[in-house]
């Protein structure tokens, strides 16, 4: 950080993370040490290589502002990576209320008896952030290859076909197990009729079975028989 009685600057060296073909900006932020409103101006070695926005501007007491500086796209990189361009920032105490518009070179002449301070900022060109490699799982010494799990898995066709008749066996059972809970009913019903047949033939023959009744039986286990199969 440069710090100067007016204003502190960070960071005193500009480094744009630089790449060809390719707009770079990088900021710097400017405080305001003092209780009286400080304007100030930046200038570039290379005013068609780089856009400062603000360029001017005044910041107010004990407040701050960011500086967006902006490298235009090159085409070309510089020899060894090596950046000779510069930046100068001028503060110097303004009146009170002053607006940006109102600033002008004079106000930052050490002739006209202003309290004028001067920075000087280095460009520095760094390589860019890149992402660190995957590391492939198993590919380092003393570890053990893991499968690699896919989101999208494959069912063997046989296991499908197995767990379909699966369920097809389990219907069945379902299908048959009411099939035999309905003949069991059928049963029990059979067994009340023909008690209460027989008691009805007792009553009308005086104890002797009528041959009407006996062919009704017959025919009643021949129902019966036929259902518990």
């Amino acid at each position: 950080m440069s710090t100067g009685e007016l204003l502190s600057v960070e960071p005193q060296e500009l480094e744009f993370p630089f790449e060809l073909k390719k707009q770079i900006s990088c900021s710097m932020q400017l405080t305001n040490k003092t209780n009286n409103h400080v304007a100030f101006k930046v200038k570039t070695t290379n005013p068609k290589k780089y856009c400062v926005r603000p360029n001017t501007g005044v910041v107010l007491p004990y407040a701050s502002c960011d500086v967006i500086v902006t490298m235009q796209a090159q085409k070309e990189a510089p020899p060894d990576m090596q950046c000779k361009d510069k930046f100068l920032l001028q503060s110097a105490v303004a009146t009170p209320g002053i607006s940006p518009k109102d600033i002008t070179p004079e106000l930052f002449s050490k002739d006209s008896g202003n309290q004028v301070e001067e920075c000087k900022l280095k460009v520095n060109y760094v390589s860019p952030h890149q992402p660190p490699s995957p590391v492939r799982e198993g590919s380092e010494e003393g570890s053990s290859p893991r499968a690699s799990i896919s989101d999208n898995v494959t069912v063997p066709r046989g296991f499908a076909e197995s767990n379909e008749k699966l369920s097809e066996t389990r219907s069945l059972i379902s299908r048959l197990t009411e099939e035999k809970n309905s003949a069991v009913q059928q049963k029990n019903k059979l067994h009340q009729e023909l008690e209460l047949l027989r008691r009805q033939g007792n009553k009308t023959s005086g104890g002797g079975v009528s041959l009407i009744t006996v062919l009704f039986i017959g025919l009643l286990g021949i129902i019966l028989g036929y259902y518990l199969k």
